[in-house]
């Protein structure tokens, strides 16, 4: 008979592997900043911060062939429709590319944001076109690229926004952009 301490070793040993499985490829923090992508990597070099962080509108080609970008903020005042609640919000167009040989399932794509370390709320916003990720029960064949339109709820001053993509749960690599909004 096992002593009984086995079942909180075994949860031990599995938060370890599942702690480990979820750290960042290597190749996907050099992608990141450009390494290795040919012609385009000065440019796509220029874009990325000094921290792994990329500017909004720079590309960023996850392992699974996926490519995303996104661009620069747009602020606005979302409508008195809109949820949450918010005097200020910025918007952002996300490229969705399917440069792999799978197809990609949009449902898998995971969007947050955060200001000052604090996590912000997705704005949804049917008056202005913003429903949040309205393809999401689609599938991108490969070669296919799709847009997205999200918001975010953001303080009235300008504030430094970090935004982080991550193109499906099972993949233990996500992006990080980040700008002003």
């Amino acid at each position: 008979m096992a002593p009984p301490r086995t079942p909180k070793l075994l949860v031990s040993a599995c938060l370890l592997c599942l702690v480990t499985a979820c750290g960042v490829d290597a190749r996907e923090g050099t992608a990141a900043l450009g390494a290795g992508a040919g012609p385009t990597a000065p440019a796509k070099a220029a874009s990325a911060l000094g921290t792994g962080e990329l500017q909004f509108g720079a590309e960023h080609r996850f392992t699974s062939g996926v490519t995303v970008s996104v661009s620069a903020p747009q602020s606005f005042q979302p409508s008195p429709a809109a949820y949450p609640r918010s005097a200020r919000a910025a918007s952002f167009a996300i490229e969705v590319s399917n440069n792999g040989p799978e197809t990609y399932r949009l449902s898998g794509l995971s969007v947050t944001a955060d200001v000052a370390g604090r996590q912000v709320k997705q704005v949804v916003d049917a008056t202005q076109g913003l429903g949040g990720i309205a393809h999401a029960g689609e599938d991108l064949q490969p070669g296919r690229s799709t847009q997205l339109t999200i918001a975010f709820a953001v303080p009235l001053r300008e504030t430094r926004l970090v935004m982080r993509l991550r193109p499906s749960a099972g993949e233990p690599a996500a992006v990080t952009y980040c700008g002003r909004a």
